[in-house]
């Protein structure tokens, strides 16, 4: 009996039905710290998918929505952030307060699936269960990471090793000080900085002049790397900075000596100086009413008063809102010391600059 040759079997198996896992966390975030951060980090390794819901907080603190979404952005872009302009004000554990929370969010995510909530508070509880999700509590106790927000917001120099330096530079007033050659803007950045007990960002456009300058100029591309340097260490500066960082000189200035030497800036210089139109918290503008200190690296007095006002008319044309520092060290002093205890950095200017303060 001849054998039959065997069919092959066609097994049939079943697809493996694959559920993508939704992690979500939400807060203020005034500031970003680590704790947060943990629970970002946390919910990045053990979901698919993470949505960060951020409130507007004005009660709570004077950083815009937008910049605390922006740190979320920026140091985890695979995450999603939803900024939660019109979310409940209300705080607590009553339960028309926890409803009305739960609402918000089931209406705010509409038929997205979240299947994991992450925080380290109670409302953790009801949240999670609103959403029909795991209650993923992550360090509820602050064991692992012992910080809170309150602590962050009254003294942010103190706690800055609790938040990322993107969060800590944002958190530093930044006052800069420009001018043409000769204005007085490395004495008063230095002075102000040790009554303030911080740090200051000197010209790194004078260190590189020194060390790179040919019959007193530079190249355009050697300006594209002042600027640039510049920037590098002003930023590592803020880290160390207390409440201020006085920065001497900016992007712009480096942008108006390039118009000076060749008439023209490269792309890459117009770019940041374009970007120092608001990198700045304040803006001094200081005068050339002082008497003029004559060295190697600059061009002479009547120089100094042509390079002034093309300084101030291109702040004009930027729309660079600006304070002027006239007369004796001492007076510009008291000027920018009397600006600092009227400002509050994320507040509206309102009547911290009189009308004569602008130039117009």
């Amino acid at each position: 009996m001849a054998k039959r040759n065997p069919q092959p079997q066609h097994k049939e198996k079943e697809a493996e039905s694959v559920s993508e896992t939704t992690g979500l966390t939400l807060g203020k975030f005034a500031p970003f710290h680590k704790g947060h951060q943990l629970l970002v980090e946390t919910a990045l390794h053990e979901t698919d998918r993470v949505i960060v819901v951020i409130y507007d907080c004005p009660e709570t603190t004077p950083i815009p929505l937008m910049v605390r979404a922006c740190w979320i952005r920026t140091l985890y872009p695979s995450v999603e952030v939803i900024e939660a302009w019109d979310g409940p004000a209300e705080t607590g554990y009553t339960l028309d307060i926890m409803r009305k929370q739960e609402r918000y969010i089931l209406g705010l995510l509409g038929e997205c699936k979240v299947t994991h909530f992450y925080s380290s508070e109670k409302y953790g509880e009801h949240m999670s269960e609103a959403l029909g999700a795991v209650n993923r509590q992550v360090d509820p106790d602050r064991g692992r990471c012992p910080v809170s927000g309150t602590a962050v917001r009254a003294a942010p120099y103190e706690h800055r090793h609790l938040v990322d330096p993107l969060v800590y530079r944002d958190l530093v007033t930044k006052a800069v000080f420009v001018g043409a050659p000769s204005t007085g803007k490395t004495t008063t950045a230095q002075v102000m900085a040790a009554r303030k007990n911080t740090v200051w960002m000197p010209e790194y456009g004078r260190e590189y002049w020194e060390n790179h300058q040919i019959e007193r100029r530079l190249t355009p591309e050697q300006l594209v790397e002042i600027a640039e340097g510049h920037l590098e260490r002003e930023n590592a500066a803020l880290t160390e900075a207390r409440d201020y960082l006085f920065v001497d000189t900016n992007a712009i200035t480096t942008y108006m000596f390039a118009l000076d030497y060749h008439g023209f800036a490269l792309p890459r210089l117009q770019e940041l100086a374009e970007r120092a139109v608001s990198r700045y918290d304040l803006v001094f503008v200081c005068g050339d009413d002082i008497p003029y200190d004559d060295t190697p690296d600059r061009s002479g007095d009547v120089h100094r008063h042509t390079f002034q006002k093309r300084i101030v008319a291109d702040l004009l044309e930027r729309n660079v809102p600006f304070i002027p520092l006239e007369g004796t060290v001492e007076q510009r002093l008291e000027r920018v010391d009397s600006v600092l205890s009227r400002y509050v950095k994320y507040r509206s200017l309102g009547e911290l600059v009189s009308v004569q303060d602008h130039p117009l």
